[in-house]
């Protein structure tokens, strides 16, 4: 079976489903794999490269698709290159089913097999093809130098001459994948880190990181996490209550990052501008929720903007702006997916199997997604 990779279509993707190094594994599990010219260009790996690995380097995308049977991509095709792939072929790749409906139902209606990366469940197995929480790592080290870069101030404490600079304080609001690599990566740079999380169990993570946890009391919920380990949606009357007892952290902060957000739902609002408007001038927020609304009022998708002297940042596809080790992640993910439903050189879905069932979407015709499909959503 002949596995391609295509060059990504969508504006500012940088990534490759698979770098060079990746394609001496398929090719010893008895697959042959083709990449479309330049498809690792954007990503810092040449066709050269794939070509020393054993790749067979396709004119275009329209080649590549007509001789591929198995789809390896990072993101979701776009309505005219779903329709270069195969009828009855397999196509692996982040889908975002949630949005997606359209496009997986043209999927279905070519019998086109389809796996989601974004719905790997978050189980021990499943680690090592967890892409969610791969890129998520990377947009929680962006979201800091984004942050960084943006604040006006030094991050650490430093006595001079001249005197003392005191150290700038963080807050992360959101303790998971993302949120752990954003504290980890502020104390790097010597902030002194305070973080929240609607999860008590993180506390001893986020402590263990050196950082401080915001203890917060807010009305009683069923659940704070779904099977998968991921944070789930509250009620308006339990945001409320966080915002207002978070709104002393955030005014005392100069940089504060978010990461709440869930798939097929606004994110939530966190903070809203009243909080911003107590802020220092100068301070910076930046919003890992803006593709999903924002987590906090005024953020504007892929800008920064000035909310009374506040820097609201809100850029999305972190991990694209670190191509090369995002690319390389992802393609230690995608090798283990497809090794995973490999027998003698083909792909063999095991229904049984707890990954294989929980990212299927399209199939034979059929459509699996949907209301009892397990979802998950950036780690908060």
């Amino acid at each position: 079976m002949l596995i391609g990779i295509p060059k990504e279509t969508l504006k500012g993707e940088h990534r490759v489903a698979i770098i060079p190094s990746g394609v001496p594994e398929l090719l010893e599990a008895g697959y042959e794999v083709i990449v479309e010219q330049h498809a690792g260009l954007a990503a810092h790996f040449s066709d050269e490269e794939y070509r020393n690995c054993g790749a067979i380097i396709a004119d275009d995308a329209e080649s590549l698709y007509r001789q591929a049977n198995i789809i390896l991509k990072v993101q979701a095709p776009g309505a005219e290159e779903a329709k270069l792939v195969r009828p009855e072929s397999t196509l692996i790749c982040q889908l975002t089913p949630w949005e997606n409906t359209a496009l997986i139902e043209a999927l279905a209606e070519r019998s086109i097999q389809t796996f989601a990366l974004d719905l790997v469940p978050r189980t021990t197995r499943a680690q090592s093809m967890d892409v969610l929480s791969a890129m998520a790592s990377i947009s929680g080290y962006r979201a800091v130098l984004s942050g960084a870069m943006s604040l006006p101030r030094y991050f650490p404490m430093l006595m001079t001459a001249a005197g003392t600079i005191h150290p700038a304080r963080v807050l992360v609001i959101g303790a998971g994948v993302a949120g752990l690599m954003a504290i980890a990566t502020a104390r790097r740079l010597g902030a002194v880190v305070e973080a929240y999380d609607i999860r008590p169990e993180v506390r001893e993570q986020v402590e263990s990181l050196g950082a401080d946890f915001v203890e917060v009391s807010v009305p009683e919920t069923d659940t704070t996490s779904n099977e998968n380990g991921y944070a789930t949606a509250q009620s308006e009357a339990f945001y409320e209550a966080q915002r207002s007892q978070l709104s002393d952290c955030v005014a005392r902060s100069d940089l504060v990052i978010t990461t709440a957000s869930i798939p097929g739902k606004p994110a939530p609002k966190l903070i809203d501008r009243t909080m911003i408007h107590r802020m220092k001038r100068g301070s910076v927020i930046v919003d890992l929720a803006a593709d999903r609304g924002g987590n906090v009022e005024g953020t504007v998708l892929n800008e920064k903007t000035d909310v009374d002297g506040v820097t609201l940042v809100g850029h999305t596809n972190h991990p694209s702006r670190v191509p090369v080790h995002a690319s390389q992640l992802l393609t230690r993910n995608l090798v283990n997916f497809v090794l995973n439903m490999t027998d003698g050189g083909r792909l063999t879905p095991d229904m049984s199997d707890d990954i294989v069932a929980a990212t299927l979407v399209t199939r034979e015709g059929e459509v699996f997604f949907g209301s009892d499909k397990p979802s998950k959503e950036e780690a908060a």
